[in-house]
Protein backbone atom coordinates (compact mmCIF):
# COMPACT_ATOMS: atom_id res chain seq x y z
CA UNK A 1 0.00 0.00 0.00
CA UNK A 2 1.45 3.39 -1.05
CA UNK A 3 2.15 6.15 1.46
CA UNK A 4 -0.39 8.93 1.66
CA UNK A 5 0.66 12.56 1.07
CA UNK A 6 0.42 13.25 4.82
CA UNK A 7 2.60 10.24 5.64
CA UNK A 8 5.27 11.35 3.11
CA UNK A 9 5.21 14.87 4.56
CA UNK A 10 5.59 13.44 8.08
CA UNK A 11 8.62 11.36 7.02
CA UNK A 12 10.25 14.41 5.35
CA UNK A 13 9.70 16.51 8.47
CA UNK A 14 11.13 13.97 10.92
CA UNK A 15 13.98 12.31 8.99
CA UNK A 16 17.32 13.53 7.59
CA UNK A 17 18.52 12.76 4.10
CA UNK A 18 21.52 10.44 3.95
CA UNK A 19 24.41 12.61 2.81
CA UNK A 20 26.84 10.38 0.93
CA UNK A 21 30.47 11.58 0.72
CA UNK A 22 29.64 14.68 2.72
CA UNK A 23 32.00 17.52 1.92
CA UNK A 24 32.94 16.11 -1.51
CA UNK A 25 31.61 17.93 -4.57
CA UNK A 26 32.27 16.17 -7.88
CA UNK A 27 33.53 18.47 -10.64
CA UNK A 28 31.73 17.81 -13.91
CA UNK A 29 33.11 19.77 -16.85
CA UNK A 30 36.79 20.56 -16.37
CA UNK A 31 38.58 19.67 -19.60
CA UNK A 32 42.22 18.81 -20.12
CA UNK A 33 44.27 21.76 -21.40
CA UNK A 34 47.36 20.22 -23.00
CA UNK A 35 48.29 23.26 -25.11
CA UNK A 36 48.29 25.62 -22.12
CA UNK A 37 50.17 23.06 -20.03
CA UNK A 38 52.87 22.67 -22.70
CA UNK A 39 53.38 26.42 -23.02
CA UNK A 40 53.49 26.85 -19.24
CA UNK A 41 56.20 24.20 -18.93
CA UNK A 42 58.45 26.02 -21.42
CA UNK A 43 57.45 29.57 -20.39
CA UNK A 44 60.20 32.13 -19.89
CA UNK A 45 60.40 35.39 -17.97
CA UNK A 46 61.16 38.95 -19.02
CA UNK A 47 61.99 41.92 -16.76
CA UNK A 48 59.39 44.47 -17.80
CA UNK A 49 60.17 46.97 -20.53
CA UNK A 50 58.42 49.67 -22.52
CA UNK A 51 55.32 47.76 -23.54
CA UNK A 52 57.02 45.14 -25.74
CA UNK A 53 59.48 42.29 -25.84
CA UNK A 54 61.87 42.26 -28.78
CA UNK A 55 63.57 39.34 -30.54
CA UNK A 56 66.17 39.25 -33.29
CA UNK A 57 65.59 37.44 -36.59
CA UNK A 58 67.38 37.33 -39.93
CA UNK A 59 67.03 35.72 -43.31
CA UNK A 60 70.27 33.76 -43.02
CA UNK A 61 71.76 35.01 -46.29
CA UNK A 62 73.40 38.40 -46.65
CA UNK A 63 73.31 38.81 -50.44
CA UNK A 64 76.75 37.57 -51.44
CA UNK A 65 77.86 34.63 -53.59
CA UNK A 66 81.03 32.79 -54.47
CA UNK A 67 82.91 33.86 -57.62
CA UNK A 68 85.69 32.23 -59.50
CA UNK A 69 89.07 33.89 -60.03
CA UNK A 70 92.49 33.14 -61.48
CA UNK A 71 95.88 34.71 -60.83
CA UNK A 72 95.61 38.37 -59.86
CA UNK A 73 92.10 38.81 -61.23
CA UNK A 74 90.17 41.41 -59.23
CA UNK A 75 87.51 40.01 -56.86
CA UNK A 76 84.60 41.70 -55.07
CA UNK A 77 83.61 42.07 -51.44
CA UNK A 78 80.23 42.71 -49.87
CA UNK A 79 78.80 43.72 -46.50
CA UNK A 80 76.18 41.16 -45.35
CA UNK A 81 72.89 42.70 -44.17
CA UNK A 82 69.54 41.32 -43.14
CA UNK A 83 69.25 41.57 -39.35
CA UNK A 84 65.73 42.47 -38.26
CA UNK A 85 63.78 42.82 -35.02
CA UNK A 86 60.31 41.57 -34.19
CA UNK A 87 58.39 42.79 -31.18
CA UNK A 88 55.28 41.72 -29.33
CA UNK A 89 53.19 43.73 -26.88
CA UNK A 90 52.80 42.27 -23.41
CA UNK A 91 49.34 42.36 -21.87
CA UNK A 92 47.96 42.49 -18.33
CA UNK A 93 45.16 40.19 -17.19
CA UNK A 94 42.95 40.06 -14.10
CA UNK A 95 40.39 37.71 -12.64
CA UNK A 96 38.80 38.42 -9.27
CA UNK A 97 35.98 37.16 -7.10
CA UNK A 98 33.96 38.70 -4.31
CA UNK A 99 32.00 36.80 -1.64
CA UNK A 100 29.74 38.47 0.89
CA UNK A 101 30.39 37.99 4.57
CA UNK A 102 26.78 36.82 4.91
CA UNK A 103 27.29 33.92 2.48
CA UNK A 104 30.40 32.86 4.35
CA UNK A 105 28.67 33.04 7.74
CA UNK A 106 25.90 30.80 6.42
CA UNK A 107 28.60 28.21 5.74
CA UNK A 108 30.26 28.49 9.15
CA UNK A 109 33.17 30.65 7.95
CA UNK A 110 34.40 33.89 9.50
CA UNK A 111 36.36 36.72 7.86
CA UNK A 112 39.51 37.69 9.78
CA UNK A 113 41.07 41.13 9.39
CA UNK A 114 39.66 44.16 7.66
CA UNK A 115 42.39 45.37 5.30
CA UNK A 116 44.30 44.09 2.29
CA UNK A 117 45.48 41.01 4.23
CA UNK A 118 41.96 39.75 4.92
CA UNK A 119 41.64 35.96 5.32
CA UNK A 120 38.93 33.48 6.22
CA UNK A 121 38.83 30.83 8.94
CA UNK A 122 36.38 28.13 9.96
CA UNK A 123 34.14 28.85 12.92
CA UNK A 124 34.20 26.34 15.76
CA UNK A 125 31.57 23.73 14.88
CA UNK A 126 31.18 25.11 11.38
CA UNK A 127 31.32 21.61 9.91
CA UNK A 128 27.95 20.92 11.53
CA UNK A 129 26.17 23.37 9.24
CA UNK A 130 27.87 22.68 5.92
CA UNK A 131 27.59 19.94 3.34
CA UNK A 132 30.67 21.27 1.55
CA UNK A 133 33.17 23.98 2.37
CA UNK A 134 31.97 26.91 0.29
CA UNK A 135 35.41 28.58 0.02
CA UNK A 136 37.03 25.33 -1.09
CA UNK A 137 34.48 24.95 -3.87
CA UNK A 138 34.70 28.62 -4.83
CA UNK A 139 38.51 28.46 -4.89
CA UNK A 140 38.35 25.37 -7.12
CA UNK A 141 35.99 27.11 -9.54
CA UNK A 142 38.07 30.29 -9.42
CA UNK A 143 41.21 28.34 -10.28
CA UNK A 144 39.49 26.60 -13.19
CA UNK A 145 38.09 29.90 -14.48
CA UNK A 146 41.62 31.31 -14.49
CA UNK A 147 42.98 28.26 -16.35
CA UNK A 148 40.10 28.20 -18.83
CA UNK A 149 40.56 31.91 -19.54
CA UNK A 150 44.29 31.47 -20.15
CA UNK A 151 43.64 28.44 -22.34
CA UNK A 152 41.24 30.52 -24.44
CA UNK A 153 43.84 33.27 -24.81
CA UNK A 154 46.60 30.81 -25.75
CA UNK A 155 44.41 29.42 -28.55
CA UNK A 156 43.16 32.77 -29.83
CA UNK A 157 44.30 35.44 -32.28
CA UNK A 158 43.82 38.45 -30.02
CA UNK A 159 40.90 39.88 -32.00
CA UNK A 160 38.27 39.21 -29.30
CA UNK A 161 39.92 41.60 -26.85
CA UNK A 162 42.78 43.88 -27.95
CA UNK A 163 43.76 44.44 -24.30
CA UNK A 164 44.47 40.72 -23.85
CA UNK A 165 47.23 38.46 -25.10
CA UNK A 166 47.13 37.11 -28.66
CA UNK A 167 47.73 33.34 -28.92
CA UNK A 168 48.81 30.79 -31.50
CA UNK A 169 46.29 31.87 -34.13
CA UNK A 170 48.09 35.23 -34.31
CA UNK A 171 51.38 33.45 -35.07
CA UNK A 172 50.46 30.25 -36.93
CA UNK A 173 48.19 31.63 -39.65
CA UNK A 174 45.68 29.70 -41.77
CA UNK A 175 46.98 31.70 -44.75
CA UNK A 176 50.65 32.22 -43.87
CA UNK A 177 51.74 34.48 -46.75
CA UNK A 178 49.68 37.52 -45.72
CA UNK A 179 49.86 40.17 -43.03
CA UNK A 180 52.55 40.97 -40.48
CA UNK A 181 53.75 39.16 -37.38
CA UNK A 182 55.78 40.94 -34.76
CA UNK A 183 55.83 43.94 -37.10
CA UNK A 184 57.59 41.99 -39.87
CA UNK A 185 55.78 41.53 -43.19
CA UNK A 186 55.18 37.98 -44.34
CA UNK A 187 54.66 38.68 -48.08
CA UNK A 188 58.17 40.10 -48.53
CA UNK A 189 59.90 37.66 -46.19
CA UNK A 190 59.07 34.14 -47.30
CA UNK A 191 61.13 32.67 -44.45
CA UNK A 192 58.82 34.42 -41.96
CA UNK A 193 55.87 32.09 -42.61
CA UNK A 194 54.51 28.97 -40.97
CA UNK A 195 53.54 25.88 -42.96
CA UNK A 196 49.82 25.38 -43.65
CA UNK A 197 47.20 23.29 -45.44
CA UNK A 198 43.82 24.92 -44.95
CA UNK A 199 40.84 26.15 -46.93
CA UNK A 200 41.98 29.74 -46.38
CA UNK A 201 45.43 28.97 -47.77
CA UNK A 202 43.88 27.21 -50.77
CA UNK A 203 41.88 30.37 -51.46
CA UNK A 204 45.16 32.30 -51.56
CA UNK A 205 46.75 29.83 -53.98
CA UNK A 206 48.38 27.55 -51.41
CA UNK A 207 47.74 24.07 -50.05
CA UNK A 208 44.17 23.15 -49.23
CA UNK A 209 42.81 20.88 -46.51
CA UNK A 210 43.81 17.21 -46.79
CA UNK A 211 41.25 14.58 -47.76
CA UNK A 212 41.53 11.46 -45.60
CA UNK A 213 41.83 8.37 -47.80
CA UNK A 214 43.26 5.04 -46.54
CA UNK A 215 44.08 3.85 -50.09
CA UNK A 216 47.69 3.58 -51.27
CA UNK A 217 49.20 3.92 -47.81
CA UNK A 218 46.98 6.76 -46.64
CA UNK A 219 46.67 10.24 -48.14
CA UNK A 220 46.97 12.00 -44.78
CA UNK A 221 50.01 10.00 -43.72
CA UNK A 222 51.65 10.58 -47.09
CA UNK A 223 51.01 14.31 -46.82
CA UNK A 224 52.47 14.50 -43.31
CA UNK A 225 55.58 12.62 -44.46
CA UNK A 226 56.21 15.23 -47.16
CA UNK A 227 55.43 18.15 -44.87
CA UNK A 228 57.77 16.89 -42.18
CA UNK A 229 60.69 17.35 -44.56
CA UNK A 230 59.75 21.02 -44.88
CA UNK A 231 59.43 21.44 -41.12
CA UNK A 232 62.89 19.99 -40.43
CA UNK A 233 64.35 21.88 -43.39
CA UNK A 234 65.07 25.02 -41.40
CA UNK A 235 65.15 23.53 -37.90
CA UNK A 236 68.10 24.73 -35.84
CA UNK A 237 69.66 22.80 -32.99
CA UNK A 238 67.18 20.43 -31.34
CA UNK A 239 63.58 21.43 -32.15
CA UNK A 240 60.97 20.68 -29.51
CA UNK A 241 57.86 19.85 -31.51
CA UNK A 242 54.48 19.40 -29.86
CA UNK A 243 51.45 18.22 -31.84
CA UNK A 244 47.87 19.08 -30.86
CA UNK A 245 44.78 17.94 -32.74
CA UNK A 246 41.01 17.97 -32.61
CA UNK A 247 38.98 14.76 -32.36
CA UNK A 248 38.08 14.51 -36.06
CA UNK A 249 41.70 14.89 -37.15
CA UNK A 250 42.76 12.10 -34.79
CA UNK A 251 39.92 9.89 -36.00
CA UNK A 252 40.94 10.42 -39.62
CA UNK A 253 44.57 9.67 -38.86
CA UNK A 254 43.67 6.50 -36.95
CA UNK A 255 41.39 5.40 -39.78
CA UNK A 256 44.33 5.41 -42.16
CA UNK A 257 46.53 3.59 -39.65
CA UNK A 258 43.91 0.84 -39.15
CA UNK A 259 43.51 0.37 -42.89
CA UNK A 260 47.22 0.01 -43.52
CA UNK A 261 48.22 -2.98 -41.45
CA UNK A 262 49.10 -1.68 -37.98
CA UNK A 263 46.95 -4.33 -36.27
CA UNK A 264 48.99 -7.31 -35.06
CA UNK A 265 48.40 -10.68 -33.41
CA UNK A 266 48.71 -8.92 -30.06
CA UNK A 267 46.20 -6.21 -30.94
CA UNK A 268 46.72 -2.54 -31.59
CA UNK A 269 48.04 -2.00 -28.07
CA UNK A 270 50.23 -5.13 -27.85
CA UNK A 271 48.38 -6.43 -24.79
CA UNK A 272 47.91 -9.99 -26.11
CA UNK A 273 44.16 -9.67 -26.12
CA UNK A 274 41.36 -8.91 -28.54
CA UNK A 275 41.24 -5.15 -28.12
CA UNK A 276 40.24 -2.85 -30.93
CA UNK A 277 41.49 0.23 -29.06
CA UNK A 278 44.68 1.98 -30.05
CA UNK A 279 47.43 3.68 -28.10
CA UNK A 280 47.63 7.44 -28.43
CA UNK A 281 48.59 8.28 -32.03
CA UNK A 282 52.08 9.48 -32.85
CA UNK A 283 53.92 10.86 -35.84
CA UNK A 284 57.71 10.68 -36.14
CA UNK A 285 57.79 9.69 -32.48
CA UNK A 286 55.82 12.77 -31.42
CA UNK A 287 52.54 12.17 -29.59
CA UNK A 288 49.53 13.76 -31.27
CA UNK A 289 47.74 15.10 -28.20
CA UNK A 290 43.99 15.49 -28.23
CA UNK A 291 43.13 19.10 -27.48
CA UNK A 292 39.45 19.42 -26.45
CA UNK A 293 39.58 23.20 -26.82
CA UNK A 294 40.02 22.80 -30.58
CA UNK A 295 36.70 20.96 -30.64
CA UNK A 296 35.12 23.77 -28.64
CA UNK A 297 36.40 26.29 -31.18
CA UNK A 298 34.96 24.38 -34.12
CA UNK A 299 38.45 23.18 -35.12
CA UNK A 300 38.01 19.45 -34.55
CA UNK A 301 39.57 18.73 -37.97
CA UNK A 302 42.76 20.64 -37.19
CA UNK A 303 46.34 19.72 -36.28
CA UNK A 304 48.87 22.20 -34.93
CA UNK A 305 52.56 21.34 -35.11
CA UNK A 306 54.32 23.81 -32.82
CA UNK A 307 58.05 24.25 -32.43
CA UNK A 308 58.37 25.05 -28.72
CA UNK A 309 62.16 25.22 -28.71
CA UNK A 310 64.00 28.31 -27.47
CA UNK A 311 63.90 29.90 -30.95
CA UNK A 312 60.39 28.71 -31.78
CA UNK A 313 57.14 29.87 -30.18
CA UNK A 314 57.16 30.61 -26.46
CA UNK A 315 54.93 32.02 -23.75
CA UNK A 316 56.59 34.76 -21.68
CA UNK A 317 55.56 36.00 -18.23
CA UNK A 318 56.84 39.23 -16.70
CA UNK A 319 59.03 38.53 -13.68
CA UNK A 320 56.96 38.34 -10.50
CA UNK A 321 53.73 38.63 -12.46
CA UNK A 322 52.77 35.04 -13.15
CA UNK A 323 49.63 34.13 -11.20
CA UNK A 324 50.20 37.04 -8.82
CA UNK A 325 47.73 36.83 -5.93
CA UNK A 326 45.91 39.81 -4.43
CA UNK A 327 43.48 40.31 -1.53
CA UNK A 328 42.09 43.81 -2.10
CA UNK A 329 40.66 45.71 0.85
CA UNK A 330 36.89 45.92 0.84
CA UNK A 331 35.15 49.25 0.28
CA UNK A 332 34.20 50.90 3.57
CA UNK A 333 30.48 50.42 2.86
CA UNK A 334 30.53 46.84 1.53
CA UNK A 335 31.05 43.69 3.62
CA UNK A 336 32.55 41.60 0.87
CA UNK A 337 35.66 39.40 0.84
CA UNK A 338 37.76 39.91 -2.31
CA UNK A 339 40.58 37.94 -3.90
CA UNK A 340 42.19 38.23 -7.32
CA UNK A 341 44.90 36.82 -9.55
CA UNK A 342 46.75 38.80 -12.21
CA UNK A 343 49.41 38.02 -14.77
CA UNK A 344 51.37 39.91 -17.39
CA UNK A 345 52.14 37.76 -20.40
CA UNK A 346 52.88 37.66 -24.11
CA UNK A 347 53.21 34.91 -26.70
CA UNK A 348 56.06 35.42 -29.15
CA UNK A 349 57.76 33.67 -32.05
CA UNK A 350 61.37 33.91 -33.17
CA UNK A 351 60.96 31.31 -35.93
CA UNK A 352 57.76 30.39 -37.78
CA UNK A 353 58.79 28.06 -40.60
CA UNK A 354 59.18 25.10 -38.22
CA UNK A 355 55.54 25.31 -37.07
CA UNK A 356 52.38 24.45 -38.99
CA UNK A 357 48.61 24.23 -39.11
CA UNK A 358 46.86 21.46 -41.08
CA UNK A 359 43.16 20.73 -41.59
CA UNK A 360 41.46 17.67 -42.99
CA UNK A 361 38.55 18.16 -45.36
Amino acid sequence: MAFTADEIANINNTSLERFVRKGKVAIQNVQQKPLLAAFDVTAQEFPGGNGFISLGVMSGQGGGSMQGYSGDQQVGFYNPTGNKRVRYAWKEHHIGMGVTYTELKNNGIDVVGDAGDTTTEDMSGGEEVRLAHIMDTKDAMFSEDYSKSMDTLVHGDGSADPTSMAGIQSLILDSPAVGTTGGLARPTNAWWRNRAATAAFAGAGGQGAITVNPANGGALMEFLEKEWLQLVRYAEGTPRWKLFAGSDFIAGYQKEIRANGSYSQTGFQGQNNVDGGMDGPKFKGNVIQYDPTLDNLGLSKRLYVIDMSLTGIRLYYMMGNRMKKHTPARPYDRYVFYKAVTNTAVMAAQRLNTSAVYDIA
